[in-house]
């Protein structure tokens, strides 16, 4: 199933994904226990030869939107990127996705298709900043897990406290 068209309608930020150059993602949950990777086999038989249990995940990132429950480590998304958004995050730091949120990345996770850990993997929007809007990692994701919408900026925002409603006739370049 899709990515929802509405999201991040209905969810709210479970924590943040940070980068350590100083930028940050939201995930986004709850997760959704009926989704693609709860039911694929490989992905499923990956989570038992590692002993974790398989649990809802949510959405990690806003404008450039992965539902992680979703994703089933294809790498399709990766592959496709042409200014790399996106990283394998347990080849970065191999923990449990549940565990990610509050962690620091940095960036150097793989960023090559055939280079994920197995299916536990999952890609993330470590460079959800950098992305120029292309939107080809939407079109080669083969379960559609993924959401490129340049106005979720302003959920992004209102959700990190930062958000500024412009009124209108209000230049926000002008100075005092």
């Amino acid at each position: 199933m899709p990515i929802p068209e509405n999201f991040p309608e209905g969810l709210e930020p479970t924590g943040k994904i940070l980068n350590s150059d100083g930028n940050f993602h939201f995930m986004w949950g709850p997760g959704r226990a009926d989704a693609e990777s709860a039911t694929n086999e490989e992905v499923q038989e990956a989570y038992k030869s590692r002993g974790e249990e398989y649990v809802p995940l949510g959405v990690s990132g806003t404008m450039v939107a992965v539902d992680w429950d979703s994703c089933v480590a294809d790498g399709a998304c990766i592959e496709a990127c042409p200014v790399q958004v996106f990283q394998w995050y347990r080849t970065e730091k191999d923990i449990p996705a549940a565990d990610v949120v509050g962690q620091t990345f940095d960036g150097s996770g793989e960023a090559v298709k055939e280079e994920r850990t197995d299916y536990t993997d999952k890609a993330d929007p470590i460079r959800e900043h950098d992305c120029i809007y292309c939107m080809a990692c939407v079109s080669v994701c083969p379960p559609e897990a993924i959401k490129v919408d340049q106005s979720n900026m302003e959920a992004h925002d209102k959700a990190a406290g930062t958000y500024v409603k412009l009124t209108a006739g209000a230049n926000p370049h002008a100075h005092d």
